[in-house]
């Protein structure tokens, strides 16, 4: 380790229990610096996907935003705005438990460099459909189909893929950091594609986003990877994949934060697809002023992923979890309520922050909860309740708007999330989880 400078006093460690998993852990005390908060970009590897994801994902991201005003175009209908969202995450739901077996049994790297040149095939496809002026409804449903599958290989590999890129130590900073680009691409994207839509039309974000895939492309062929090893006797598919469960099963304190993850999926960020409605129906706002809806709650997600980057070792592990999700739950019902445009942007902001907080400190604690054997088909059980309660939240989320309305819908997710955050909490307070070492 680096010696102190002169004027810098020594760093302290201290060992304090693991609220959430049970587990001891080690903290850092004192002062916090820049160096804290970009911890595993000192890794290669790490910085070669961080870069090339943030140019990645801000594509990702100015395509999401035009396909939902798409659909709200061409359709005029909330509940379809449900069902597409539905349709794209509905793969996870059948893939995401192989995909964690393949990322078990194959390099990582390659099974992401797969998924995404997938990816950027299905943009440059979106692309020419809406160029053509052909375009329907059930051309945006079997690509958002398509595209999720590819989604339930790419999530389990990329995210088990993240330690082997960092170390275990820097897991968090890691987790956070990508959550960090991850929403500092959905203040960029939203905004520039509510202008692209407004200047040059919506074919200009899809075919964008088919070119930023190069970027990520391109630093994954770079990176330098111990040759990989596969693993011996795995035996079936099927079994590889209900070893997974039977892990998941024996380990209560992931159970816990795999469950609370679930209601959170389908009560929580299910808003997201009513944004066009609630937009264009209740603030009477224009597609640029969508884009900015967006962004604001991607500034806040991102203020939120850097907290934790440079705050997570150091702050009470309950604290970010519960304190996140009710800040966000508070958020959404006051969203709910609220007819002021500036309103709205403050509650996507700090709402935003509260998702993150809690999103990235359950994803490390999963993590670093499994061992590193397991970690693939862990995180594939992860995407089937990320990815597979999605669906069923946007069918939620458009139906309750259709039948009471937009405002009713996005409140009572709030409320949801905020009771199983308390459910949770008093579980986790009165039968706290016996320190145990990941198997």
């Amino acid at each position: 380790m680096k010696a102190p400078a002169n004027n810098e006093a020594p760093p302290r460690v201290a060992q304090v229990p693991q609220e959430v998993t049970g587990q001891p852990r080690r903290v850092v005390v004192g002062h916090v610096s820049w160096r804290d908060t970009f911890a595993a970009l000192r890794h290669r590897n790490f910085r070669l996907f961080f870069f090339g994801q943030l140019v990645s994902l801000t594509g990702t991201w100015m395509q999401s935003t035009a396909q939902s005003w798409l659909v709200y175009q061409l359709t005029d209908s909330k509940v379809l705005l449900g069902v597409v969202a539905a349709v794209g995450s509905a793969p996870m739901m059948l893939f995401s438990l192989w995909g964690g077996s393949v990322a078990d049994r194959h390099p990582k790297r390659t099974v992401v460099l797969w998924t995404q040149a997938a990816m950027m095939i299905l943009a440059f496809v979106f692309a020419g459909l809406v160029w053509s002026g052909r375009i329907v409804p059930w051309h945006i449903l079997v690509l958002a189909a398509l595209g999720g599958v590819a989604m339930a290989f790419d999530m389990p590999a990329r995210q088990a893929f993240m330690v082997e890129m960092t170390s275990r130590e820097d897991l968090m900073n890691a987790v956070s950091l990508n959550s960090s680009i991850v929403n500092g691409a959905r203040v960029v994207g939203p905004s520039v594609a509510g202008f692209l839509m407004a200047q040059m039309g919506i074919a200009v974000c899809m075919f964008l986003n088919g070119l930023s895939f190069v970027a990520v492309l391109i630093g994954l062929l770079m990176m330098r990877l111990p040759r990989f090893v596969p693993p011996v006797h795995t035996g079936s598919a099927r079994q590889h994949v209900l070893e997974g469960f039977a892990y998941v099963a024996r380990h209560r304190r992931v159970r816990l934060l795999l469950s609370l993850f679930a209601v959170v999926g389908i009560f929580g960020w299910s808003y997201s697809v009513l944004m066009p409605a609630f937009v264009r129906d209740v603030l009477h706002g224009s597609e640029g002023q969508y884009g900015t809806v967006l962004s604001a709650n991607g500034l806040g997600a991102l203020a939120g992923a850097l907290t934790v980057a440079t705050w997570g070792t150091r702050l009470p592990n309950r604290l970010l979890v519960f304190g996140g999700i009710g800040v966000f739950s508070a958020m959404l019902v006051l969203l709910a309520l609220t007819h002021s445009y500036a309103l709205a942007l403050v509650c996507m902001v700090v709402g935003g922050w509260g998702m993150l907080l809690y999103f990235s400190t359950t994803n490390t604690l999963i993590q670093t909860s499994v061992s590193d054997a397991m970690r693939g088909r862990v995180m594939g059980i992860w995407a089937l309740v990320f990815g597979g309660m999605m669906p069923v939240g946007g069918l939620e989320a458009g139906l309750l708007s259709h039948w009471l309305d937009v405002r009713w819908a996005i409140a009572i997710g709030g409320l949801v999330c905020a009771a199983a955050a308390l459910i949770t909490w008093l579980v986790v307070r009165r039968h706290p989880a016996p320190a145990k070492t990941p198997s």
